[in-house]
């Protein structure tokens, strides 16, 4: 099913894919996070790609369920997950694995999935690379297969910094934020079926002060 396609040249002019590797060098293990949002969607016996899986945060429990894929861009990313699943995947029978590929171009073969879980993964891309993604899930997404995706929100207390297109910011460790309205997460899965797409609006507490985040979720099928 890989095609092995991914190759340094994918990266070539793509400083901020690059920067990923040294981002996580020193992201921490948060504990896996929940993927009720994907649950009821799909069978047991589904293939399911976690798309930007970094260090395996949703990965470990989507290889408790189903049989699971997780790719990032980021090398060091990838080695940690596949030590958090090592560790932590218990005797869970499912076949779990976890490799190097970019979104832009993902290593895997036409109609390969019955399901891709995509979360806070787009916003970090320009606007010419978010609509190369969305054609290679297309392409690697079967017939009916079910997507997830999670962005920022143009709400968020984020939003904002050293513009480079719009609602887009480069951030000083060289790595993208693009911010979401719901209506251009909307006009970006055109193609799909969009079963559900809504606004995710919650607070946080820093120095005391409340600060609101904002994120966009859509639920399609191809």
């Amino acid at each position: 099913m890989a095609n092995n396609s991914f190759q340094g040249s994918d990266l070539q002019g793509k400083s901020h894919f690059l920067a990923w590797d040294e981002e996580y060098k020193h992201v921490t293990w948060g504990g896996p996070r929940s993927i009720s949002m994907l649950e009821g969607l799909i069978s047991s016996s589904s293939l399911v790609l976690d798309l930007g899986c970094g260090n395996g945060r949703f990965l470990l429990p989507l290889s408790h369920k189903y049989n699971t894929i997780g790719t990032d861009v980021s090398l060091t990313a990838v080695r940690r997950a596949r030590e958090y699943l090592f560790k932590n995947k218990g005797k869970s029978e499912k076949h779990t694995e976890c490799v190097v590929s970019s979104i832009t171009s993902i290593s895997f073969s036409d109609n390969s999935f019955d399901a891709i879980l995509c979360l806070g993964v787009l916003q970090h891309l320009l606007e010419h690379e978010r609509m190369q993604a969305i054609s290679e899930i297309k392409r690697v997404m079967k017939s009916g297969a079910s997507l997830v995706l999670e962005v920022f929100g143009t709400g968020d207390m984020r939003c904002g910094g050293d513009e480079v297109e719009k609602d887009t910011f480069m951030r000083k460790n060289g790595i993208v934020y693009h911010y979401f309205t719901r209506e251009e997460l909307g006009s970006l899965l055109s193609g799909f079926e969009i079963l559900e797409i809504k606004d995710l609006i919650s607070e946080k507490k820093f120095n005391g002060k409340p600060h609101r985040r904002h994120h966009v979720r859509a639920i399609a099928r191809l």
